[in-house]
């Protein structure tokens, strides 16, 4: 992708990250602790990473705001309606990956 120029690259990072947002929409039933546990990010860290690079470029965006856009919905009713409580697997694969973060650090 080096090849691209500025503009063309960052339309298509735009596009690909849409697909991202879309594809997660898709599969409501991926919870945020599998996504932490296999890829240590969810749909709360995209939306903090969306906050954060308004600020870098002077933009103001509210949280919540950028959080209703990852999930299509106010975060409150995307977690009624879809979040399941952890389950004891889940808790221990998180707390596992969580120390391995904290050995290579």
């Amino acid at each position: 992708m080096q090849h691209l120029d500025d503009a063309t690259r960052t339309e298509l990072e735009a596009a690909a990250f849409r697909r991202l947002v879309k594809h997660l929409d898709e599969h409501k039933e991926v919870q945020n602790i599998d996504l932490m546990i296999l890829a240590d990010f969810c749909r709360n860290c995209l939306a903090k990473w969306l906050v954060s690079a308004a600020d870098e470029r002077g933009v103001e965006i509210d949280h919540e705001a950028a959080r209703e856009y990852v999930y299509g919905m106010p975060y409150a009713e995307w977690k009624n309606r879809y979040q399941q409580d952890a389950t004891s697997e889940q808790l221990a694969a998180f707390e596992a990956r969580q120390a391995q973060k904290q050995e290579k650090t």
